[in-house]
């Protein structure tokens, strides 16, 4: 069982950057494949980015790519997710989750952070 417990939200222009991290406890973090998923106000959850075990591959939502950069530290059980040029769009409540194979389907995941607000005033 992995615990995530996101951190690095908070409130930025538009046009500024955030760093958000999702630190995950035990010792089975490299078996996971890790995803970032946002909730806005009013709207469905969506994907936003998954990375495989090894970090070799990434996947973006179309929303994000090109902005957004996850990455992650198997030797310090944490994911990132680098957020450039953000949009008032952006704004939501942003979860990590682990899975068995990255997706960019919620259902796939196992586990779950507490969730991170991040607000882009324009």
């Amino acid at each position: 069982q992995a615990q995530l417990v996101e951190s690095g939200g908070g409130l930025v222009q538009a046009g500024g950057s955030l760093r958000l991290s999702c630190a995950a406890s035990g010792r089975t973090f490299r078996v996971y494949a890790m995803g970032w998923f946002r909730r806005a106000p009013g709207k469905e959850r969506e994907f936003v980015a998954a990375i495989t075990r090894s970090g070799n591959t990434t996947y973006y939502a179309d929303s994000v790519k090109g902005r957004f950069t996850i990455s992650r530290d198997n030797a310090k059980n944490t994911v990132y997710l680098q957020m450039n040029s953000l949009k008032p769009e952006d704004t939501a409540v942003y979860y990590c989750a682990a899975a068995l194979t990255a997706s960019t389907v919620a259902g796939a995941y196992l586990y779950w952070g507490q969730g991170t607000q991040v607000t882009v005033s324009s």
